[in-house]
């Protein structure tokens, strides 16, 4: 806390003047540049000639002790001797009690205690008084004849003795005591109050006592009657037949006797110090229990107290003095508790008590009393603010029902002054005196609501006429503050020497304080302010520290001017960081009359912004570097997900990072400068890329000149993981550097062709180059791998080795050595490397066993070497598929593939198989042809399983091309069952020839004797040939068609199939064949050592030879 300050008033020497003298105060003056500028201090200083400037401490405190607390103990010693009435708390407590709390409160000594006690005990006694306040009544007893009362109150003190010597001196038994028991001198009466029944008086007397003992308080309520006229009776009874009742008993009573209305009897030794209660009227009979109640209240004071006991200052200024003791006793003791709240033990609050009751305290002046005390001691003591504020409102409440006296009335004007006074100096003090913390806020904000508290006030109102603003005196305040706060850090922060880098420091770091100033005001203070008073501290605290700072910026780099070098950029770069964060805050700002001056403060920056730049790519280039030597090229086995990159990779994203947070930091405001800056470090992390590739392809070349060839190619597969993790990273690059925002901010000032050009285009060259790289490397491990397998497929081919081993043991060694290579490769490599490895691999071994394949001569053991390489071929693609895992379907199925398993296919195949192939494929040529170029044949077929007879009947033929001279054929029908060695004892069937006829009628049957087996095996068809007879040449071919056995009703279906069924008429489009179109024909014809081959093809040649195909 602040030094106290003057203004409160201790003693009588020092109370206000008249009006007529405070004329030429200070409540008129100038505007000043202090807090206060606007209070007008009412009150002069305290004089202290008196006082020695270098007094010893201990003369001081002995005279302070002598002049100040000596007369206020005997004050409270001659309030213990002659008290009167119960205290207000519960816990009663003896006179030794009391004088042991004063003694320690004051300090005093046993002797000093004893000497002071007799002294007062040596002074004259007061006189006894207790302050009577009849306030009002209600419910009281109607005794006129229009049913209400005129009542009036008699009020004495009696002692005991007095009472009964009344009552005896009576001859009967009276209602009241009141009258006659005293002299009329003690006795006080009240105002008559007119016809009612609830009457309201408000009025005091001071009824002086000589002791409480055997005394009592005596108080009749009485309803007075008076002479009135006939006429005014008779009118009461005619308006009010009850009145007639009550006339004739006022005609029983004696004339003038006023009615008895009830009383109150009240024991002094059993009241309270002050009582304020409503009280039963009692009545002396039973005929009317129920008299109503009144309200009382009820004090003990004195009168004439001596003088002498505090040199005749004022019992408020004692009772101020007191209070100020008291507490500053009771804080001492519980130094560390916290603040004080406002809590006196007992003994002190019966002492306060009973003098402010003595003394006849209002509770105005005791509050204001408070008032003071508290205010004087918030600048000394840790005192809890709430107090001020219970005060203050105890002090607004009492304004509106009490007037206070002139000198207390200035008193507190002239408090609630030096109160603001010094509470816009603790505003102003506000950083250091209540930190940004939980316990320090509840203080300021209830500091700032005492002040506003104040303001509102009618007792500040009506004594402080001045023109009084609160919330400008707290901005005022504030601003001078911020203005004092800031030198003081200038002046911290000042540089030891000239030297400009020490300079650029001592400037960061007074920044820095500015900074975390504007942090706490928009977190912590703003709120407190805003809350109490309605004022924006932050803003103004903001647009104060803009202004100061941006002074101490210009002035700094103006300084620079023409001097930059590497040293100094590295120093301004946290100041513009710190100056960016600072003017971010902006955002915050309420209201803007102003431009801030920090508005464009990155302009100061230009000179440093290449070396900034060149510092982050040196800085990231030598980090890489560094990475790449240590780099051993071994994946990063780590975690549930192995890392397949090696070190350097890991090292090369967090080195590029800060390059990205570069940009991210600088924020740089210009648009167009902004772009320029986004290309330069794009470029740079480019850079960086680019030279990564080339110290990785040394660092692998290096570790691999020992090395095993198997060693190095694990090495290189490192590297291709550590290029295809760059590759992605760079990928990621326009996300991390908000391409898209630059490109919305550069929208008006770069036109989207320059902007799509310049930087995707350098990303695209840095991709490339790793793609390229990437491929080289997979390129040379595929090599290798495509070598071995080209060695392993042309050992398994070897004709001498066909008989030695089967087909599946010759393939094992291929598929061992793929499954090793490829495991290792899939563990080694990502899923996009080990993906882009199999693809070329995969193109790789199709060609190769294409090769072997049709290098083999069309000759003995084809067959055998075409099953072989079947199986290695299904092999490799169960192997490069993987369930799944490797190449999809559609990647393995190319051309190649396609050509090389349908050459695979087909020399794979025996005799028996090819022809087979070879009439089903003839059947299906049958079901597409369309049209009937050659004519066609009309039969009626069906299968009898009854006896397993197939039977055919030729109905007719149509549109046969003619073969003799004359135009006209002689057309027959020859019927064959295919292939040969399925019906190895049928033998063709033929019709008669019909003469000189295109459209012959045949109608013939022939039955075959065949099982459903034979009909329903692989290519079993009815070959239809249409010949031209022919005596002395070779029949003419006219076409042929081909049946497909299982399509004949009878042979195909299930076992419940029906045995016999309706036979079919089928028309048969005639075909000729295409002359030496055929692969299968081709390949039976190699087979020269198989006769069913070579007759069978023998046969097609002859047809082929006949068509007319190749004619048209």
């Amino acid at each position: 806390m602040m030094p106290s300050q003057d203004g409160l008033s201790t003693t009588g020497d020092n109370l206000l003047q008249p009006p007529d003298q405070t004329r030429g105060s200070t409540r008129n003056r100038t505007r000043q540049s202090s807090p206060a500028r606007k209070l007008g201090m009412t009150r002069r200083q305290k004089d202290r000639r008196d006082f020695k400037e270098n007094e010893n401490p201990e003369e001081k405190e002995k005279r302070h002790k002598e002049q100040e607390l000596k007369p206020l103990y005997k004050e409270l010693l001659y309030t213990i001797i002659h008290k009167l009435g119960k205290p207000a708390s519960a816990e009663v407590f003896t006179d030794n009690q009391l004088h042991q709390y004063i003694r320690e409160a004051f300090s005093m000594a046993e002797d000093e205690h004893q000497s002071l006690t007799e002294k007062v005990q040596d002074t004259e006694p007061p006189v006894y008084c207790l302050m009577a306040t009849v306030k009002e009544a209600k419910g009281i007893l109607g005794k006129d004849i229009s049913g209400f009362s005129d009542p009036y109150c008699l009020l004495t003190i009696l002692e005991d003795e007095k009472e009964s010597k009344t009552r005896r001196s009576r001859p009967k038994p009276r209602k009241a005591v009141v009258k006659d028991a005293v002299s009329d001198e003690e006795v006080y009466t009240t105002d008559t109050k007119k016809q009612t029944l609830n009457p309201i008086w408000n009025q005091t007397f001071v009824l002086e006592f000589e002791g409480t003992a055997g005394a009592s308080f005596h108080m009749e309520m009485w309803d007075r009657d008076e002479e009135v006229s006939l006429a005014q009776k008779l009118e009461e009874i005619r308006t009010n037949f009850h009145g007639l009742r009550r006339m004739i008993k006022d005609a029983k009573k004696l004339k003038g006797e006023d009615d008895f209305l009830g009383n109150i009897v009240l024991r002094l030794k059993d009241l309270h110090c002050t009582e304020d209660n409503w009280y039963v009227l009692e009545p002396r009979t039973e005929t009317y229990p129920d008299r109503g109640q009144c309200h009382l209240q009820l004090k003990f004071t004195h009168k004439e107290r001596d003088g002498t006991l505090s040199a005749g200052r004022s019992a408020y200024v004692n009772y101020c003095g007191i209070l100020q003791q008291f507490v500053q006793s009771h804080i001492s003791k519980q130094q560390g508790s916290g603040p004080w709240k406002g809590d006196l033990c007992g003994e002190g609050q019966t002492l306060l008590e009973l003098y402010a009751t003595q003394n006849d305290l209002s509770p105005f002046l005791q509050d204001l009393a408070k008032w003071v005390a508290y205010s004087k001691l918030y600048q000394s003591l840790e005192v809890d603010s709430s107090l001020l504020l219970q005060q203050l409102t105890s002090i607004e409440y009492h304004w509106h029902q009490q007037e206070l006296p002139y000198q207390q009335k200035q008193e507190l004007g002239d408090s609630l002054h030096g109160f603001l006074q010094y509470g816009l100096c603790l505003v102003a003090k506000y950083r250091d005196i209540f930190p940004p913390t939980q316990d320090a806020n509840p203080r300021l904000h209830t500091l700032l609501r005492i002040l506003s508290q104040i303001c509102k006030t009618r007792a500040f109102q009506k004594l402080n006429p001045a023109q009084f603003d609160l919330h400008d005196e707290v901005n005022d305040a504030v601003h001078s503050g911020t203005q004092e706060w800031f030198s003081i850090k200038k002046g911290l922060h000042q540089p030891m020497t000239k030297d400009l880098t020490e300079t650029v420091s001592a400037l960061s770091r007074l920044i820095g304080e500015v900074q975390e100033d504007i942090k706490h005001n928009k977190d912590s203070w703003n709120r407190v302010f805003v809350s109490a008073v309605q004022v924006d501290v932050f803003t103004i605290v903001y647009q104060k520290l803009d202004s100061l700072l941006a002074g101490e910026v210009r002035d700094i780099l103006n300084q620079m001017e023409g001097k930059m070098e590497q040293s100094l950029a590295n120093g301004l770069f946290p100041l513009y960081l710190s100056l960016q964060a600072i003017h971010k805050d902006k955002a915050f700002l309420q209201k803007r009359v102003q431009l801030l001056e920090l508005t464009n403060f990155h302009e100061g920056f230009r000179d440093a912004l290449p070396y900034w730049l060149n510092k982050a790519f040196s800085t990231t280039q030598d980090r890489v570097e560094r990475a790449v030597q240590v780099d051993q090229l071994q994946p990063l086995q780590s975690g549930m997900a192995p890392i397949k990159h090696s070190s350097s990779a890991v090292d090369l994203v967090a080195c590029v990072q800060p390059i990205c947070q570069l940009w991210e930091q600088l924020s740089w405001p210009d648009p167009e400068e902004a772009f320029m800056l986004m290309v330069k470090l794009t470029e740079d992390v480019c850079k960086i890329v680019v030279n990564y590739c080339r110290i990785l392809k040394e660092r692998v070349r290096e570790l691999s000149e020992n090395s095993d060839h198997s060693s190095a190619v694990n090495k290189l597969c490192v590297v291709v993981n550590d290029l295809e993790h760059l590759r992605s990273v760079l990928t990621r690059l326009p996300q991390q550097l908000n391409w898209a925002g630059l490109r919305e901010r550069t929208r008006h000032v770069i036109g989207d062709p320059q902007f799509h050009n310049v930087l995707p285009s350098q990303l695209q060259h840095a991709q490339g180059v790793l793609s390229r790289e990437i491929r080289s490397a997979l390129e040379t491990v595929g090599r290798k791998l495509n070598s071995d397998i080209e060695t392993y497929v042309r050992s398994m081919s070897t004709r001498r080795r066909l008989p030695s081993k089967s087909t599946e043991d010759a393939v094992v060694p291929l598929m061992k050595y793929l499954e090793k290579e490829l495991q290792y490769m899939n563990e080694n490599l990502v899923q996009e490397n080990f993906n882009s490895l199999l693809t070329p691999l995969w193109t790789n071994s199709i060609r190769t066993l294409y090769q072997v394949a049709t290098q083999q001569k069309q000759e003995g053991g084809l067959m055998v070497f075409c099953q072989r390489l079947q199986y290695t071929l299904q092999c490799l693609e169960q192997c490069f598929y993987a369930e799944g895992n490797g190449l999809p379907l559609e990647t393995l199925h190319t051309d190649d593939y396609k050509t090389l398993k349908s050459h695979l296919t087909h020399n794979s195949l025996n005799c028996g198989q090819l022809i087979e192939k070879f009439l089903d494929r003839k059947v299906w040529e049958q079901k597409v042809y369309s049209g009937e170029k050659y004519g066609a044949v009309t039969l009626i077929a069906s299968y009898r399983r009854s006896d397993l007879r197939l039977r055919v009947e030729v109905l007719n033929a149509a549109n046969l091309l003619p073969m003799d001279s004359n135009g006209s054929s002689d057309p027959f029908v020859q019927l064959c069952l295919e292939p040969h060695h399925v019906f190895p004892e049928v033998e063709p069937r033929t019709t008669q020839i019909k003469n000189c006829d295109l459209n012959p009628l045949f109608d013939e049957a022939f039955e075959f004797m065949v099982s459903v087996e034979q009909c329903q095996a692989a290519g079993a068809c009815l070959v239809v040939t249409v010949l031209d007879y022919d005596t002395l040449r070779t029949d003419d071919f006219e076409g042929e068609a081909f049946l497909a056995l299982k399509a004949v009703p009878g042979v195909g279906g299930g076992p419940g199939y029906q045995a016999d069924p309706s036979p079919a008429q089928i028309r048969l489009p005639l075909m000729h064949p295409k002359p030496n179109d055929d692969s299968i024909l081709k390949l039976l014809e190699s087979r020269r050592g198989e006769r069913e081959a070579q007759v069978f093809v023998k046969k097609r040649r002859q047809r082929e030879k006949q068509s007319q195909e190749e004619k048209q």
